[in-house]
């Protein structure tokens, strides 16, 4: 497929984690709900409260709907805001993770487990600990999986410095080093971090590290990692200036060098998405908001074949198409 295609048009779907299962491909995106509430910075305005999860046998065949795998009152300790989600597979379990404010309006990412793919899933008592903002993204290799996290502005990363919440949360000045994505790696359970959470270094063509004010090369939300010919992903998207951009790096930690844009800017504010491999092929999962006349707050994914050249940096696609 050369073409975009829509995922489903029943539901306003968003934030897509593109995961092959049992040679099937799951698709587990947030769900946004009409709240009438104005926007603003901090995201208020999405009343995402559950998570459907769909499946395809083929990139062109059926798409099933699973239903609801989790609710916000199936989390004991849930606040309000379930945003974008990831999920893993190990020895038969399946598990989910999801971003979502406890009861004093702090985000913490929360993970939950199921016999099946399709879930419905069980949540935790309580969140990861030492887990903060938003965005998890899962990476599996040689039985190793690590999560990738953070987003700034309502994602709350600006109010962590170290792994430690600071006093006054702010973004660094326009030319000190950027607020950086979260890398690490997962205890054998799969339900706690093994490790202190690490920064994700991003470098530009001089191998220093991108600068605050780079906003159309400076990570903001949406950490994601995929392996392309023994070399390592790091994509994300630059928030407020709209990009999905890629870095490479030669281990799951990085550095990770600056390489270019994905996707060009879609309709409407956000940008999120997920690369995956299904059948030999790779795909970009993302969201835009044409179905809904533009509304930021109720998007719809949408998903098309990722190219690579022969350098093996990502042929760039058209977000408006």
């Amino acid at each position: 497929m050369k073409e975009p295609k829509y995922l489903v048009e029943d539901l306003y779907t968003a934030d897509p984690a593109a995961h092959v299962f049992n040679g099937k491909l799951y698709i587990y995106p947030s769900h946004d709900i009409e709240t009438g509430m104005p926007e603003n910075d901090n995201g208020d305005h999405f009343a995402m409260r559950d998570y459907h999860v769909y499946s395809m046998e083929e990139i062109d065949g059926k798409v099933t709907d699973h239903g609801v795998i989790l609710d916000v009152d199936d989390v004991p300790w849930s606040g309000r805001q379930m945003w974008a989600p990831a999920a893993a597979a190990k020895n038969g379990k399946y598990y989910f993770y999801f971003p979502l404010k406890d009861k004093n309006d702090i985000f913490r990412i929360g993970a939950a487990v199921s016999d099946k793919p399709e879930g419905p899933f069980i949540a935790e008592k309580h969140p990861i600990m030492g887990s903060y903002s938003i965005d998890p993204g899962m990476f599996e290799e040689n039985g190793e999986h690590y999560m990738y996290f953070g987003g700034i502005w309502g994602g709350q990363l600006q109010r962590y410095r170290d792994n430690k919440a600071i006093e006054v949360g702010a973004e660094p000045a326009d030319e000190e080093p950027a607020l950086c994505a979260k890398v690490v790696r997962m205890a054998d359970d799969l339900l706690e971090f093994a490790e202190e959470p690490k920064d994700v270094v991003i470098l530009d063509e001089d191998g220093n590290p991108l600068k605050a004010g780079d906003h159309d090369r400076r990570f903001f939300e949406a950490a994601k990692m995929h392996k392309y010919k023994e070399k390592y992903y790091f994509s994300y998207s630059t928030g407020n200036t709209h990009l999905l951009c890629y870095a490479i790096g030669d281990n799951p930690y990085g550095p990770f060098t600056y390489k270019g844009e994905i996707l060009s800017p879609v309709v409407g504010w956000t940008t999120h998405h997920s690369i995956c491999e299904f059948k030999g092929k790779w795909y970009l999962f993302y969201h835009d908001c044409k179905p809904s006349g533009g509304k930021t707050w109720l998007r719809s994914v949408k998903f098309v074949e990722l190219e690579y050249n022969e350098d093996g940096t990502i042929k760039p696609l058209d977000g408006m198409s």
